[in-house]
Formats: structure tokens, C-alpha cells, sequence
């Protein structure tokens, strides 16, 4: 029997605010257990919740981004539950007035495009962490992350792989950091996903039971846990058993999923509006703010990048992959007013690669776009050479110092006077009768020894152009 795989995915984007969705306590990462855990967040008798107003606004850009639907109207609701890591007994979120309503984002997948339907994204605090190392047996607590603002993000069940999923969780990935609504560091628990996974027999229109997949906070892990989950799926129901719907854990040392406990349904959750809580009104005026507020989005970007810079479809995927990246790239343009396939080689290339060695961010990056720019006004005036350029660029890396200033330093300009050009390239024919003997009997490839000869002789600082003009002129 032929299978058919249905996914849907509910990630969490923790909201980039300094403060927590209902109090003043720090969302600051890192900090000792239990220091930026207050009194609203303990759930202490007396307090009350205040709502971050940053966190609404930050909800409704999100929305606005995916073409969503955004409730006028918005409630929140106390989903009750019993875990050590929530204090109050009860999380603060939103069930049947959620802030974003219907959306869709676009995919890519083998070339091909697929629209992801948004069921809903809403509002929520995050609970504690429970730490199971070095307490002998026993489990700690920590609340620092108890009321961190939370934007939970809920597709349709439209992904049919893993490789659609994975492709997904990277555009929302992408957007939410495009917003600026979220950092998305996944080793931090910023942004993680939980996916249910079903699968059915190919053609059949009712969907299959699903187990939720739950917290897993990286690209390769959701798709490893969604491979073993329906491979588990198939292998049930082939051997006569069924799916139980329940929620499972991917343990990706075993790369296995195994059952944490059975799936609760709303009900089992007694939702009812938060009565310390007013609903909220989004107002034409905060949209409005919210809409002059959106920067160009990533699959508008790209597009712009292939028509106004001319750049294949993969290049401008990658110049468009991060919003820091994308404005890098066009200040280079901009500042060294040079060919833009230079400037998106350099950026891509050369830049990146030495970032992703030196494991930093553009914002970490020792080498501003003014600097970069200034690197390749030097290649574009025919100052230096390609070659010349690299030994610049690690210089550059190193210190402080100007593409000008390093290449006075070092004495690096390219020889581009003609007739000094000449005098070598005589040389190199007068020193080399068997090799000159051998092109002219039609062996072209020996070609390249004479102009390896000629960057050898100069250390690479003589204009390459030049040398095959006039060595292919001397060698008829």
C-alpha cells in the first residue's frame, strides 16, 4: 500500500521584548535560575497581570506579513494544567479569540512552489524549565522563563514531507527575523516547533491519527523525528495495530520517538477567559502604525535583487536569506559603486565564508560594508588583482586598516604599465625556448605556464588581462 504523510506544525517564536508578556521581569537569556522570575510571574496571591503592549504590535506585524486575518477583537484565556515548571497552575494564552486569524505563507521545495495555510497565531507566556542534571535523582526548577512572551504559530496540515516541513519551519524561521520579532536562536529555545505528524493510505480523504512531536528546536532534528515518527506510523499499521494519538518525545541520540503521555483535547484544558485580563481592541491606528512599520519581505526582496541587480535565483536566495545580510549587500553596491556581480561574489563568497569560519554574525563581522566597498573600488580600478584582493581581505580581517592603506603598506598595486609588462613577458619568452617550441606546434594548453610564469615573476601583482593579451600577441 502506497502511504500518504500529513503534517502540520505549531511552532513558538519567543517576541523579542526586554520584558515579559505580563510583567516587568527581564527576558534577558543566561541569567542565574530564578533571578528574573517575579512576583506576576509566580502567579503570588494579590498580583496581577498588565499586558506588554509591544507584544500586540509585534503579533499584528506578524499577521500582516502573512496576509492574516487580525482580530479587532482579541481575548485571552487561562489553560489549565498541572507541571512543576508553572507555578500558577494555569498558562495565560489564547483559544477561541486568538490576535491572528486565517494567513498563508509560500514555500519551496524541489523547485516548486506550495502555499502553507496559517490557521491561526497566538499569543501566549512560556512556562518554566525543569532540569533533571546534577540533582541526584531529583528535578530543579527553573522560572526565569515562566511569562515570556510567546507567538505560536499554527499551520493547516498541508505539509506531505518532511523536506516541506523543514522548508516551512525555515520561512517562518526567516520572517520572524526579517520582522525583527523575534532573534530566532534555537540553542536558546527562542524559536521551536511541535509537529503533528499522521499518515494515511495515498488517496484517502479522512486524515490518520496523529501523535504531536513536541519541542524540537532544530531544522535537522524535525525532520529526522517526522522520518522515524511515520516510518513508526506505517510499520503499526502494517503489522495490524493502530496509532494511538498522544504526545511523543524525539530522542535524537536513539533518533527514535517515544511516548511522553496521551493527547489532551481542549477540554481537558477547562479554557475560560482570563478574568484579570480586558480584551483587546486593535484600532485602526495601531494597524496603520503597524503597516507603515513593515520593511520589504523576503520573497519581495529576492525578486527585486534578481530584476534590479541581475542575480540568478540563487544568489538573490541567499542575499535575501537574512535582512542584515540583504542591507549589507546593497550598502556595498551603494558605497562602491562597482559591478553588482562583483560586489554579491564578495559578499557571498569571501565574506560569508570567513564569517561562517570565524562563527559570526554580519553584526560581529570585523569588516564593515564601507571597508568591503573600498576593497573592491581597488579591484574595479584595476589597482589590484582578484588574487591580491584575498591577501588584502585577510589583512582587512586582522586589523583595522583600509583596502588603501594595506596595499601601500604592503606594496601590493598592479603593475599596469605596458612596457614594464613587456619586459617581463620577453624574459619569460627568452627563458623558455622549449615551452614557447611547444605552443606554437599547437599545444595550447602550455599557455597557462607562461602566464604562471609572468604572476610568479611579479608575485601575483601584474594585470592578468594584460598578460594574455600580450603574451597570445608575442606567441603568433
Amino acid at each position: 500500500m502506497e502511504w500518504e504523510t500529513v503534517i502540520g506544525l505549531e511552532i513558538h517564536a519567543q517576541l523579542a521584548t526586554k520584558s515579559k508578556i505580563f510583567s516587568a521581569a527581564s527576558t534577558a537569556y543566561g541569567a542565574e535560575p530564578n533571578t528574573q522570575a517575579c512576583a506576576v510571574d509566580l502567579g503570588l496571591p494579590g498580583v496581577l497581570p498588565v499586558l506588554n503592549q509591544e507584544v500586540v504590535r509585534m503579533a499584528v506585524k506578524f499577521g500582516m506579513a502573512i496576509e492574516a486575518e487580525i482580530a479587532p477583537y482579541s481575548v485571552f484565556a487561562r489553560k489549565n494544567y498541572f507541571y512543576p515548571d508553572l507555578p500558577k497552575g494555569y498558562q495565560i494564552s489564547q483559544m477561541d479569540h486568538p490576535i491572528v486569524g486565517i494567513g498563508h505563507l509560500d514555500i519551496e521545495v524541489d523547485g516548486k512552489t506550495k502555499r502553507i495555510g496559517i490557521t491561526r497565531a497566538h499569543l501566549e507566556e512560556d512556562a518554566g524549565k525543569s532540569l533533571h542534571e546534577d540533582f541526584h535523582g531529583l528535578t530543579g526548577i527553573d522560572l526565569n522563563r515562566a511569562g515570556t512572551p510567546l507567538l505560536e504559530i499554527v499551520s493547516e496540515p498541508d505539509m506531505r514531507s518532511a523536506a516541506e516541513a523543514v522548508a516551512y519551519m525555515r520561512k517562518i524561521h526567516e520572517l520572524v527575523r526579517y520582522l525583527e520579532i523575534c532573534d530566532g536562536n534555537m540553542q536558546e529555545g527562542s524559536f521551536r516547533c511541535d509537529a503533528n505528524v499522521s499518515v494515511r493510505p495515498k488517496g484517502q480523504a479522512e486524515y490518520g491519527t496523529r501523535a504531536e512531536l513536541k519541542n524540537i528546536n532544530s531544522f535537522k532534528f524535525v525532520e529526522k523525528a517526522i522520518l522515524i515518527e511515520v516510518e513508526r506510523q506505517i510499520d503499526l499499521i502494517e503489522s495490524g495495530d493502530s496509532v494511538v494519538q498522544e504526545t511523543r518525545l524525539y530522542d535524537s541520540d536513539k533518533n527514535e520517538t517515544r511516548s511522553m503521555r496521551s493527547k489532551e483535547e481542549a477540554n481537558d484544558y477547562r479554557y475560560f477567559p482570563d478574568p484579570d485580563l480586558l480584551p483587546v481592541e486593535i484600532t485602526d491606528e495601531l494597524r496603520a502604525q503597524v503597516k507603515a512599520d513593515l520593511p520589504e519581505l523576503p520573497t519581495a526582496k529576492k525578486q527585486r535583487f534578481k530584476e534590479q541587480y541581475d542575480q540568478d535565483d540563487e544568489t538573490a536566495t541567499i542575499l535575501s536569506s537574512s535582512r542584515q545580510l540583504a542591507d549589507f549587500y546593497e550598502t556595498v553596491v551603494k558605497l562602491s559603486n562597482c559591478d553588482s556581480k562583483l560586489c554579491s561574489n564578495w559578499v557571498t563568497g569571501n565574506f560569508l565564508g570567513a564569517l561562517n569560519k570565524a562563527n559570526l554574525n554580519i553584526k560581529q563581522s570585523p569588516i564593515y560594508a564601507d571597508r568591503l566597498a573600498g576593497l573592491l573600488r581597488r579591484i574595479a580600478d584595476n589597482t589590484i588583482s582578484g588574487k591580491i584582493a584575498k591577501q588584502v581581505f585577510d589583512s582587512m580581517w586582522e586589523s583595522d586598516a583600509t583596502a588603501d592603506e594595506i596595499i601601500d603598506q604592503q606594496g601590493l598595486k598592479q603593475i599596469t604599465d605596458t612596457g614594464a609588462i613587456e619586459a617581463i613577458i620577453d624574459k619569460i619568452i627568452a627563458d623558455n625556448p622549449d615551452q614557447v617550441a611547444q605552443y606554437l606546434s599547437g599545444k595550447d594548453k602550455v599557455f597557462g605556464f607562461f602566464v604562471g610564469q609572468a604572476m610568479k615573476a611579479t608575485q601575483g601583482k601584474i594585470n592578468p588581462g594584460e598578460v594574455n593579451k600580450m603574451l597570445k600577441d608575442k606567441l603568433k
